[in-house]
């Protein structure tokens, strides 16, 4: 396994060792002792799957309780995954990293407690898989809005996004309950 600390070194690029022949592949999306030796140590509780189709943005999510760290993946088509510091203490507060996640690559991103994530479908439709460190409490979700101009997000998108009502009506950063 190879892990890259992206621009923001909290998140992580994981890409896992592939072992594949004429039938098809293998590999460990998740061992907690070799990627606990490689830095990422976490306690996973919840597992969830999301199918969606092109141009569908989810996010930006985050819960300001019971905040969530999430190892995300793809396992058919792509995606365009986005993680925003909103740690207020952090020297990254307000930055954000993107990548293309792919089933074919087959990377993952580990996005740590403290960011805001979401992702943008690239493909006709993709499956997204992501692991939590805590479970979902909708009391505590908050949205920060995907187009907020204080984040300059480059979503490469050709057309308006298909969104949630809730993601539409996110909040800007200087509005957002962030983290201290």
């Amino acid at each position: 396994m190879n892990v890259i600390r992206t621009s923001l070194p909290d998140v992580l690029l994981i890409e896992p060792k592939v072992f594949g022949d004429a039938r098809g592949f293998f590999f460990e999306s998740w061992n907690r002792r070799g990627y606990g030796a490689a830095g990422l140590d976490a306690d996973f509780v919840q597992d969830n799957h999301s199918c969606s189709a092109r141009n569908v943005l989810r996010g930006l999510h985050y819960q300001v309780e019971h905040a969530q760290g999430k190892l995300v993946r793809v396992v058919s088509g792509a995606v365009f995954d986005v993680a925003v510091d909103i740690r207020r203490s952090s020297p990254t507060f307000g930055r954000w990293v993107g990548m293309t996640l792919s089933a074919q690559s087959k990377q993952m991103l580990w996005i740590p407690p403290g960011f805001a994530h979401g992702f943008l479908v690239l493909s006709d439709s993709a499956d997204f898989l992501y692991k939590t460190t805590d479970y979902w409490y909708p009391e505590h979700e908050r949205t920060l809005l995907w187009n907020d101009p204080a984040l300059g997000i480059v979503w490469p998108l050709a057309d308006a996004p298909t969104l949630a009502p809730k993601d539409a009506a996110g909040r800007t950063l200087a509005q957002a309950d962030v983290f201290p």
